[in-house]
């Protein structure tokens, strides 16, 4: 596997990265040809999005039930996949905040790491 890391969509990765939406719902303003895989699966659940709310007082539960569904998605393994046929992949989001979104989370569970809170 290459080099995997985190980016805001509205941001502009590297030529040679394989991008990888990982919300569920699409982002606003951003046209289709800015995403190699669009993989809405990988987003956290409806009820644990809505749960965490972007408030930073509820990212340590959303790290815990996100990091609980992460471990039976199916999602999680085509993502592996797709790091395995790409040497630099991108993982992209549209949150504002940059650590603390799923696509950090999700990274971390990936690299087999804790999300580090705070």
């Amino acid at each position: 596997m290459g080099t995997m890391r985190t980016l805001r969509v509205y941001e502009d990765p590297e030529p040679d990265e394989f991008r990888i939406l990982v919300d569920r719902l699409w982002p606003r303003g951003i046209k289709k040809d800015r995403v190699d895989v669009w993989l809405k699966e990988a987003g956290p659940s409806t009820g644990v999005r809505n749960a965490f709310n972007h408030q930073p007082e509820n990212f340590a539960t959303f790290v815990k039930d996100y990091r609980a569904e992460l471990a039976t998605n199916p999602a999680v393994d085509q993502i592996r996949a797709l790091a395995q046929e790409h040497p630099k992949v991108v993982l992209l989001f549209s949150a504002k905040d940059h650590h603390e979104n799923q696509a950090t989370v999700l990274l971390d569970f990936l690299n087999g790491v804790d999300t580090k809170l705070g």
